[in-house]
């Protein structure tokens, strides 16, 4: 699998992650608002929010698992792409017409389960393809993609909303289906890999392998990416209240502050792929760690908003540092046969991160207050660093072959 990065090839994988991308920032926009109409409790409210979560939890390792045992004429991905993405367009062109509460949740379940059929397995379908060492570059270029379909869901999602309430959720359906078609026609799995006769792993026994192994690398990146999400799903969860309580702000002031980050996450996604594969996974992703970590330090000593973007836009930088090189490493980690399960691993951890970070971050904010909330998240980025600098296994082949 050495060889040169297919350019060509990974911007259109990229469509697959596009596809995902392109749902959830209106999924998470408007559905609470279709919420609101029924039931008044913000905590009723914020845990049918967190089924997507859930679902990260549960659905996605064991599909990202099953697709490795899977072998089609189709391939061992491609088939749960072809049953889940036009099954989440429907549900999720349905959600307009919900009409009470029990059809709108079910809609919302029925979304986020065929969602799941499909997201671990488009995700494997990068390293399914692409050389070892050009991992983290193609990881690069898939959330690129995946961030210009989050960007243009909030660009143009409101502006469709306003018009009718029904054209985002069409519109997004309709991209869906045409990203598939060009998944479908351009996309061909290795078949060395659809025939491949090596031992498949479900995600149970995954996770086991993993707490088994002697070098503990695997385990180990997996706790870490645990604490630096929960690091930084509590900030982006609470920074909107952290600028409204703690620095007086307007909530759209504080909403756009945080973009910054989000903004040169985007822009230094492809960026941060190269220098790890120049430098290494590794020493990258702790640079990043400590550049967050910094970052997050020295904005706990500003009340200028114009400092804070610029420190933002700074720590964005330093994520995609952390955020695209780390499932490379997780998978490669793992044979060609287990990169589902892997994948669901990954997952696993990173969604389990999403659903404790927030409101552990908060308990602690409930005592402290909010001016606390970056130095919170420094301690979890501390604890991910040392553990980061046990990890010994995660490189390219080219990266350890250069080191010997």
């Amino acid at each position: 699998m050495e060889g040169k990065l297919n350019y060509k090839n990974t911007f259109l994988l990229g469509f697959g992650f596009f596809c995902i991308s392109i749902v959830w920032p209106l999924y998470n926009a408007f559905v609470p608002v279709f919420l609101s109409k029924y039931i008044s409790s913000a905590l009723m409210i914020g845990f049918v929010m967190t089924f997507d979560n859930i679902a990260a939890i549960t659905l996605q390792p064991f599909f990202g698992a099953l697709s490795d045992r899977t072998n089609t004429k189709f391939g061992r991905r491609m088939p749960y792409l072809m049953v889940g993405i036009p099954l989440s367009a429907v549900f999720f062109a349905l959600i307009p017409f919900q009409f009470n509460l029990i059809s709108l949740i079910a809609i919302a379940m029925g979304f986020n389960i065929m969602m799941s059929i499909y997201r671990a397995p488009t995700v494997a379908l990068m390293p399914d393809l692409t050389p070892s060492a050009n991992r983290s570059k193609a990881n690069g270029i898939i959330n690129l993609m995946g961030g210009l379909g989050a960007v243009l869901a909030l660009f143009v999602g409101p502006m469709l909303y306003d018009i009718n309430k029904l054209y985002p959720f069409a519109a997004a359906a309709v991209v869906m289906i045409i990203a598939l078609l060009i998944l479908r026609k351009t996309i061909r799995e290795p078949e060395k890999l659809m025939r491949e006769e090596e031992e498949h792993t479900g995600i149970i026994k995954a996770f086991f392998e993993v707490i088994k192994d002697k070098d503990r690398s695997a385990l180990l990146i997996l706790i870490a990416i645990f604490l630096w999400f929960v690091a930084y799903q509590g900030v982006e969860a609470l920074f909107t209240l952290y600028g409204v309580k703690y620095l007086g702000l307007k909530e759209s002031t504080a909403a756009f502050l945080l973009s910054f980050f989000s903004l040169t996450f985007l822009i230094f996604a492809i960026p941060s792929g190269f220098i790890a594969t120049k430098v290494g996974r590794r020493k990258t992703i702790m640079t990043g760690i400590t550049g967050l970590l910094v970052v997050f330090i020295l904005i706990t000593f500003f009340r200028n908003t114009t400092y804070i973007a610029i420190l933002l836009g700074i720590g964005g930088i330093f994520w995609a540092l952390i955020n695209i090189n780390s499932y490379p490493m997780v998978v490669e980690m793992t044979t060609e046969s287990k990169i589902g399960a892997y994948t669901g691993l990954y997952y696993f951890f990173s969604s389990l991160a999403a659903i404790t970070g927030p409101p552990l971050l908060g308990f602690i904010i409930d005592y402290i207050g909010y001016g606390s909330l970056f130095l919170i998240s420094v301690c979890f980025l501390l604890l991910a660093l040392v553990t980061m600098m046990f990890v010994k296994k995660g490189e390219s082949k080219n990266i350890i072959n250069h080191a010997e």
